[in-house]
């Protein structure tokens, strides 16, 4: 197997996409050599590194006529990713995650491609009875993403066993900030941190604070936000320590996490706008806390995030907002 810390020949699925999009620049910035294979069905072609080769088509079909090329390995972020629709569409997940996911796998056992590196979710273990997660802790998906990314890990396993792959999935819940060009503008938006920053710019009337009435210090929920560079450095160093044969997966966090009232009055701060804010019923089944310990990480791959100021965070998102509409 080629030597990681030299220049790889890697295929990044969903690299039109805000966290594909960023990791694909930080690997290109490493030196390496990237083919981007979007379908474009929720990325945007302008977010394509220019240095990067750009194939656009579903992620199996075009990795099966492509790996053939010879590639080093596959960063694998394409995928359907709004919980609510995969609740009321269940096959379009099933069908896009793991179908999906099974023919790239198909396709890299074909031709020999020795890596890959997933990029899965959090979501994999549903509503936790403890926080920071640790990666034993039981896997209990609460809505059909979640289940179809841990699918997808269960198939990881069972091809890196038997074919040899070297792999590595990485779970985090959510991504935030941004990277130069590259950042967070989704069709559906359902993350806080962008919605918060629609009121500052004038899109949104207020925010909803989904309860207030958590057991935490200011009784609204905590989660974990982790900056998307910090996301993609993770990738690269999974790229790195994957071992041959053996299906890793690490968390990924903040540690600590931030809790809604956290995150409006950062944007406040940030934006310099008072971004009005409106108290609204719990949502059902919303933990109190939501936050991955990223201990084993550090251990094993020598990961540990930098960027963990949530003003910093907010400030990078803020200037990718306000850079698209200029």
């Amino acid at each position: 197997m080629t030597d990681p810390h030299c220049p790889l020949k890697l295929i990044v699925t969903g690299g039109a996409g805000y966290v594909g999009s960023v990791c694909a620049a930080r690997l290109i910035e490493a030196g390496h050599q990237v083919t981007v294979v979007d379908d474009l069905s929720t990325g945007h072609a302008d977010a394509v590194h220019p240095d990067a080769r750009f194939i656009e088509g579903d992620a199996a079909a075009v990795a099966a006529d492509v790996l053939g090329e010879g590639f080093d390995g596959v960063l694998h972020f394409a995928a359907k990713s709004l919980v609510g629709e995969s609740m009321t569409d269940p096959a379009k997940y099933w069908e896009g995650n793991v179908v999906t996911s099974l023919r790239l796998l198909e396709a890299m056992k074909a031709h020999g491609t020795p890596r890959l590196v997933f990029s899965s979710t959090a979501a994999t273990y549903g509503e936790p009875e403890s926080s920071p997660i640790p990666e034993t802790a039981p896997t209990q998906p609460t809505n059909t993403y979640g289940a179809s990314k841990l699918a997808i890990d269960h198939a990881i396993t069972s091809f890196a066993r038997a074919h040899g792959i070297a792999a590595v999935s990485l779970r985090y819940f959510n991504v935030a900030g941004a990277y130069h060009a590259f950042g967070e503008r989704h069709t559906t938006e359902t993350h806080l941190i962008p919605l918060v920053l629609q009121v500052a710019t004038g899109d949104r009337a207020h925010i909803s604070i989904y309860g207030d009435d958590y057991p935490t210090p200011d009784h609204t929920a905590v989660r974990d936000y982790i900056h998307v560079v910090d996301l993609a450095d993770a990738h690269q160093l999974a790229l790195r320590h994957a071992t041959p044969g053996e299906h890793r997966i690490y968390n990924l966090g903040s540690g600590t996490g931030f809790s809604v009232l956290e995150v409006v009055e950062s944007c406040r701060r940030v934006t310099g706008h008072p971004i009005p804010a409106q108290v609204a019923p719990r949502r059902a089944g919303d933990p109190s806390v939501l936050v991955a310990s990223s201990e084993k990480a550090g251990r094993e791959l020598g990961w540990k995030p930098e960027r963990t100021d949530l003003d910093g965070i907010v400030s990078d998102a803020w200037a990718f907002t306000q850079s698209r509409r200029s």
